[in-house]
């Protein structure tokens, strides 16, 4: 079923949109560009591992095309991009070498669940303006979780560490900006752990297509991160990771 699905032409069309809503998402808010596309694929029977392996060759290129676009925008703290891109690609590459070894999922519900209840936070802090801008403390270790859960989970880096720099106060913009740069590093090396692990067997059609959809998208993302007012961003960023989570947690603990 999933070699007919990924052999058809036809379908490419179809993941190219899909590649393209999900990096419109992700440049503008700094997150769900994964979960989307990790969801896709794994109802339509795809296994955790070649789908994340899929999904994070994609956003090799696509999460290229951003940073350069966030950078260009000035959406970048370069002082927070240097805290959290090291960690960040430690906890990758330890994260593709537990979903190509154990089963990493049975920890899925709880951090669902904590995301879910960070997610109405934000919407709500958004909603009432209540954001007030102050410097992150905890940075590193954040780095470290969310690339790991993001390589063991197909998606979760934005989630994880975008939502997480707001609640401490960052700047929502250059929040979005310096996560969305960062994860370029991730994803590089989590492709190629995957690709040492697996060989090329998950560069399929939908691979194409998400990352022909995800490249176009790109830089529109982050003109919008740039544009919109901070409240806004909350509250988008609030309701995007409660429903996500939300979604997630339903599949995780009913199907």
């Amino acid at each position: 079923m999933i070699q007919t699905v990924f052999a058809d032409p036809n379908q490419l069309l179809l993941f190219v949109l899909i590649g393209f809503a999900a990096q419109m998402v992700d440049g503008a808010l700094g997150m769900a560009y994964g979960q989307i596309s990790s969801t896709l694929l794994l109802s339509m029977g795809v296994p955790p591992r070649q789908a994340s392996a899929g999904v994070h060759t994609a956003e090799t290129f696509t999460t290229a095309v951003s940073a350069i676009s966030h950078v260009a925008h000035r959406n970048v703290d370069w002082k927070l991009f240097g805290r959290i891109v090291v960690p960040g690609v430690i906890g990758g590459v330890l994260g593709a070498y537990v979903l190509t070894t154990v089963d990493a999922g049975i920890a899925k519900p709880f951090v669902l669940a904590y995301l879910t209840a960070l997610g109405l936070y934000l919407f709500y802090r958004g909603v009432m303006h209540r954001h007030t801008e102050r410097s992150p403390k905890v940075v590193a270790p954040l780095g470290l979780v969310g690339g790991f859960l993001d390589a063991a989970g197909g998606g979760g880096w934005g989630a994880i560490v975008t939502s997480n720099l707001l609640v401490q106060g960052s700047n929502p913009r250059k929040t979005i900006g310096t996560v969305n740069t960062a994860e370029f590093f991730l994803t590089v090396t989590i492709s190629a752990t995957f690709l040492l692990a697996l060989g090329w067997e998950a560069f399929t059609t939908a691979t194409v297509g998400l990352l022909i959809g995800g490249v176009f998208a790109a830089p529109f993302g982050a003109m919008i991160a740039k544009r919109v007012n901070p409240d806004v961003l909350l509250t988008f960023v609030g309701g995007l990771v409660t429903l996500t989570s939300l979604y997630g947690l339903y599949r995780a603990l009913f199907t």
